[in-house]
């Protein structure tokens, strides 16, 4: 039987969605990484910037283990602009919210080393009531992880979004095969059926859409 070890899978899952955040930048002009792309403003550089907070509240503050910077607007008793940690103003540089990225990732990692999965931390102010105020490494690891790939997975959108590019690491798309030109088959045949299911749910038949929509 292989063994496993606990810490270090959850190490490992944690780097991977930590560079697949990041890997969504690569290429992208400074306006590309920072436009707004759905109406709440998600963008690329802000992901980063949020998950850089959350990462030195979570695996740092918890813990006793102070990353230092600015406190995140969402935790109590912050005096920041509400939302400031999602998005980059012109005089953050895409170099210096990356390598603070890069830094919190080596301060939590010292955490995960020093502390047992069953070490105990406490959570700043009444932030995420859903959550015991006190918790254990492993449930905070489960919940940093969980929410670097729920930001990494709206990096795939918007990345998509911006110029058309997929996949999840250098080399591995995890697409279906097929070029350009059957991709957007696909995505006409699925918009064909969603018309088709719409109709059939009024109880008609409706006229197909443009193409377009």
């Amino acid at each position: 039987m292989i063994g496993s070890d606990p810490k270090d899978d959850l190490r490992i899952h944690l780097q991977d969605a930590r560079d697949t955040l990041l890997w969504k930048l690569e290429g992208l002009s400074e306006y590309d990484i920072r436009r707004p792309m759905t109406p709440t403003g998600t963008n690329l550089l802000g992901l980063v910037k949020h998950m850089t907070g959350a990462e030195a509240v979570y695996l740092g503050d918890t813990y006793d283990r102070p990353f230092g910077g600015p406190t995140p607007p969402w935790v109590p008793g912050s005096d920041a602009e509400p939302d400031s940690d999602l998005w980059a103003t012109a005089d953050e540089t895409r170099e210096e919210i990356v390598g603070r990225y890069r830094q919190v990732w080596a301060h939590s990692d010292a955490t995960i080393d020093a502390l047992a999965l069953d070490a105990l931390g406490r959570l700043p102010g009444d932030m995420r009531k859903e959550m015991r105020k006190t918790v254990t490494l492993h449930r905070t690891l489960v919940h940093v992880i969980t929410e670097t790939d729920r930001h990494a997975g709206h990096a795939d959108i918007i990345r998509e979004l911006i110029d058309g590019a997929v996949g999840h690491r250098p080399g591995n798309d995890d697409m279906a095969s097929g070029d350009a030109a059957s991709r957007e088959e696909r995505r006409l045949r699925l918009e064909r059926a969603a018309q088709e299911a719409d109709a059939v749910r009024l109880g008609g038949v409706r006229q197909p859409r443009a193409a377009a929509d």
